[in-house]
């Protein structure tokens, strides 16, 4: 599976620190490492295909991975592990959950990982992106050198449980509209630097996505109606520009929505109407043009808007605002013999 051909910037030093991937001592080409397969690159191949498989790029989280191990290391090192783990012990931990939800990003986890170990480590994967899990479940289990599991732990649990806490999120308004035609979708209300992986614990959710950036689908909104003199102008601006491209456009009333489907809109996002002017804005249509709710959501009302017909919900919080799952790494106790105990 090829993965998308995206503009990605090089963070770290190449040649600097033991880690490996592109960013940190890589030894796939320096400056022509984006020359290069991304699959061949950086991560074990197995772990970015997998990470492919699920529709990420892996050089963009290999350096997300960097980034946040540097942003943690701050050109240092981590005194606190220096100073109390012996350099060559070994250790088991366990990425276990707190509470009941939804888990995404545990290739994620993996990667950051991958950039901090100096030896190869161990992984055993207990469940899947998008699996329910419940508090206590053990997630994932990894072998390595102590002082590198410990130095990676709060990074890959702040990416962990961020992406899980937007799976559990979605998951509760995808669990509200089951039975009916509407799905609920996200927006660019994303962190920035991480839309593509808060995206994707959107879709382990049972969410789909909206557009992934500015470019890649046209969305016609009130600044852009003001600017242009009225929707409809607004609207035929976009299409004689870019004839071919998707165009959503943003009403705020019912005469809005005749006006910008006679115009040939494909989708319509009605901003902040009720249940029963949204049931009036779907009889109107009438299946000609796609239909998404925005404003006033809330999963107490997501049910009576899904029975108007609307073709999706679109939920900005699931983003910006959803908390996340709690998650933890624990080592396991160490045997008499100084291996960890087979259980945690």
């Amino acid at each position: 599976m090829s993965t998308p051909d995206l503009p990605l910037i090089q963070i770290g030093r190449p040649g600097e620190g033991a880690g490996g991937g592109c960013g940190d001592g890589c030894g796939c080409g320096g400056d022509d490492a984006y020359a290069l397969d991304p699959l061949e690159c950086g991560l074990d191949p197995d772990l970015a295909q997998l990470l492919a498989d699920a529709g990420l790029d892996p050089v963009q989280v290999e350096d997300i991975a960097h980034m946040a191990i540097e942003e943690d290391l701050d050109d240092g090192v981590d005194v606190t592990t220096v100073a109390t783990i012996p350099e060559d012990a070994v250790a088991v931990g366990d990425f276990t959950v707190r509470q009941p939800g939804v888990v995404a990003g545990l290739r994620i986890a993996e990667a950051v990982l991958s950039v901090v170990c100096t030896d190869e480590f161990e992984v055993e994967r207990h469940v899947e992106d998008g699996d329910r899990v419940e508090a206590g479940q053990v997630l994932l289990s990894v072998r390595t050198r102590t002082r590198d599991l410990l130095t990676a732990e709060r990074s890959a649990l702040n990416l962990l449980c961020r992406l899980s806490g937007i799976a559990t999120a979605t998951r509760a308004w995808a669990d509200a509209l089951e039975g009916t035609r509407t799905r609920v979708r996200d927006t660019r209300k994303t962190t920035p630097g991480l839309r593509a992986l808060e995206k994707y614990a959107v879709r382990c959710g049972g969410g789909v996505n909206h557009r992934m950036s500015l470019s890649d689908a046209a969305l016609v909104k009130d600044n852009h109606v003001v600017a242009a003199g009225g929707v409809a102008q607004a609207f035929r601006a976009v299409r004689e520009e870019f004839p071919d491209l998707a165009i959503e456009v943003e009403v705020d009333t019912l005469h809005q929505v005749r006006e910008v489907l006679d115009a040939g809109a494909d989708l319509i996002l009605l901003d902040n109407f009720t249940p029963a002017e949204t049931e009036e804005a779907v009889a109107i249509v009438a299946g000609r043009a796609a239909l998404e709710s925005s404003g006033r959501l809330t999963l107490d009302v997501a049910r009576a808007y899904a029975e108007t017909g609307v073709d999706y919900l679109a939920v900005g919080g699931l983003t910006h605002s959803s908390p996340i799952l709690d998650i933890g790494l624990d080592l396991r106790e160490q045997a008499a013999d100084g291996t960890a105990d087979a259980e945690g």
